[in-house]
């Protein structure tokens, strides 16, 4: 242990402790910018910069080591200065159209300003001009408004170890790029979104599809049907100041009812189809040889990510599509049918905590006879926008159901948010369909929890079966790599490109670096999906009603032939970008 004295406040922390942890840990405040915990400590920014007794200039905080005796003064009125001085220098080739960006009320550089009581800009000159990429389906980049903090980049290339985008040029034409400048798009971005998780102003967003959607809702002629993930309602909340994790679903269905949706509906019932279709397949391949180990194919930012590193091994990618998908194909057939509509009158939303889902949304391969399977997917953040843009008082709101004839889903469905989920429920079925029987299982708690890769070694139906779970595109890459060098004995693989599963995904509430270094916010959103499985009546997919109905007037069973044209599709290699 080390002791020190911060602000004339007595400290005493373990040796390795920087200036900045110190400081945290006993309740003391030091502003950050380009600081993201364990992901980028660079000390880029210089906000963090502090005095220290007998030190000549400045030291960086979140880099600088505590040491025995150490004096430090975090707020003294020459530190005030440097601090105000670095910031107008920031600002002074920022872009500052606050009013209309969409981190406006949750920007870190914003946040700043107000805190240092910013009124003008000392530093006026030549900024910085860069054409706005928006060229992809998932995400648009406005480097007028980037701060070079290079959390985007430490993000892609440590964390999923991506690399698509780093810092290009030199002096005062660098900027965060891709090589050659070229569009996300046509680089090996996987459209995950954690960039835009990491960026502390509004340099990277998501795609909007919002004005699309309210011109829909306006249509009398469109009947529009609206899907929620399970990821959304346990932190949607948020945005309107719940505790993280609060599972606002009752509240989230009056809101999206009140907007004037004629059906809203519950992803987590597309997370069971997905569910009687992928342990279909998984226990055909078993049975019958087949390319194993299978791996789940919910999370599209992965399908990119392997589309495009491992051509070679596709075939070992589950051929189901992800739940909401499956639900949208569903909502645009036998939907239809039951309401006597025709599909193309049909509009299905789908509220996705991914940012992804905007890009898979798009495929070619996800439309059946002439339908998208889904119109427009919308993030938890946009759809917080609609709730203001429709001057809805969210917590003012009384609790409402999803609606009939597809509104009930299960516990199962509800942990797909979470890593580990979509193998949990996976195994539930699949055990009582090898077991023949009911089987009183039903935790998994192997293939639970916030490590990167987990293991673990099953019997289902007397057959031993190795699974792993694997989130994070880094993690991902090991697993793949085990599998094309032929060191894998797994039988089931689950792949989520997140890390942390979609409670995590690109399109949830952005929380700063320092609620992210203070908070566990991912565990604390699973484990209200936890508790949403503990709570439902009916915790295995194949005993969900609602699915048992639809199977049997429309689909027949689990991987029949019209399963297969709704429910399932194929992926291609996609071509890498070669620098």
């Amino acid at each position: 242990m080390v002791k020190l004295v911060i602000d004339n406040k007595p400290v005493e922390v373990e040796e390795g402790t920087t200036i900045l942890e110190a400081a945290r840990q006993n309740g003391i405040d030091i502003p950050t910018l380009c600081f993201l915990k364990d992901i980028n400590e660079v000390g880029d920014c210089r906000m963090c910069i502090v005095e220290v007794e007998g030190r000549k200039g400045f030291a960086t905080s979140c880099i600088q080591t505590v040491e025995e005796g150490m004096v430090v003064k975090t707020h003294s009125p020459e530190i005030l200065e440097a601090r105000k001085t670095i910031l107008d220098l920031i600002l002074s080739n920022h872009h500052k159209d606050c009013l209309t960006c969409s981190r406006s009320g949750n920007c870190e550089l914003q946040a700043l300003s107000i805190k240092f009581n910013v009124q003008k800009v000392e530093y006026e000159g030549e900024m910085s001009k860069h054409k706005i990429d928006d060229k992809s389906p998932a995400i648009v980049r406005d480097f007028n408004k980037c701060i070079l903090c290079r959390r985007c980049v430490a993000t892609c290339k440590n964390v999923q170890e991506i690399g698509a985008i780093d810092c290009i040029e030199r002096g005062f034409s660098s900027c965060i790029s891709t090589t050659y400048d070229h569009s996300l798009n046509d680089v090996d971005c996987t459209f995950c979104g954690q960039c835009i998780e990491s960026c502390p102003t509004g340099a990277l967003r998501e795609k909007e599809y919002i004005d699309e959607v309210w011109e829909k809702l306006k249509d009398e002629s469109t009947y529009v049907v609206v899907q929620t993930a399970p990821a959304v309602r346990v932190a949607l909340g948020e945005e309107f100041g719940y505790p993280i994790g609060t599972n606002v679903k009752g509240k989230m269905v009056t809101a999206l009812k009140n907007m004037g949706f004629d059906k809203v509906f519950d992803t987590n019932t597309g997370a069971d189809f997905t569910i009687m279709e992928e342990a279909n397949e998984f226990i055909e391949r078993v049975k019958n040889k087949g390319t194993l180990p299978m791996i789940t194919s919910c999370s599209p930012g992965w399908v990119r990510f392997a589309e495009k590193n491992y051509p070679e091994l596709l075939d070992h990618l589950s051929t189901c599509k992800s739940p909401h998908q499956m639900f949208g194909a569903i909502i645009k057939s036998y939907l239809a049918q039951k309401e006597g509509i025709a599909p193309h009158k049909i509009c299905t939303v789908s509220v996705m905590p991914c940012i992804a889902k905007k890009y898979e949304a798009s495929r070619e391969e996800m439309e059946v006879d002439g339908n998208r399977d889904v119109d427009y997917v919308i993030t938890t953040r946009e759809l917080s926008r609609m709730i203001r843009q429709a001057n809805i008082s969210f917590r003012e709101l009384e609790d409402s159901d999803f609606d009939d004839p597809m509104g009930e889903a299960t516990g199962a469905g509800a942990i797909f948010g979470t890593t580990g989920g979509v193998m949990e429920a996976a195994l539930r079925t699949a055990a009582d369909t090898l077991e023949g029987k009911n089987l009183e299982k039903l935790e998994y708690t192997q293939v639970r929890g916030e490590k990167g890769i987990k293991r673990a070694e099953l019997s289902l139906g007397g057959t031993p079966i190795k699974v792993v779970v694997a989130s994070g595109l880094s993690n991902a890459r090991k697993i793949m790599e085990e599998i094309k060098n032929g060191t894998a004995d797994y039988q089931f693989v689950e792949i989520m490109a997140c890390p942390g599963g979609c409670v995590m995904g690109g399109g949830q509430p952005i929380k700063s670096s320092k609620i992210r270094s203070a908070v566990d916010v991912r565990k604390l959103r699973a484990d209200s999906l936890y508790s949403i499985d503990e709570a439902s009546t009916i915790r295995k997919s194949h005993e969900n009603p609602a699915i048992q109905k639809i199977y049997q007037e429309f689909l027949e069973k689990p991987g029949s032939h019209k399963a297969h044209k709704y429910l399932h599709t194929h992926y291609t290699a996609k071509e890498k970008y070669e620098i």
